[in-house]
């Protein structure tokens, strides 16, 4: 069952990743490491509902 999710990163707020996860697979909340252009370098983005 895979499902849509927003990626957030806390410090700066923003909202700009959408991707996709299995629920089965993952149940824990997703944290990948995306470019931020507002900081222009790479930091971790977490699942947000």
């Amino acid at each position: 069952m895979r499902v849509n999710i927003t990626l957030e990163h806390k410090e700066s707020g923003e909202r700009i990743y959408l991707t996709q996860k299995n629920k089965r697979n993952t149940p824990d909340k997703l944290e990948l490491k995306k470019y931020s252009p507002k900081l222009r370098k790479h930091v971790i983005f977490k699942e947000v509902k």
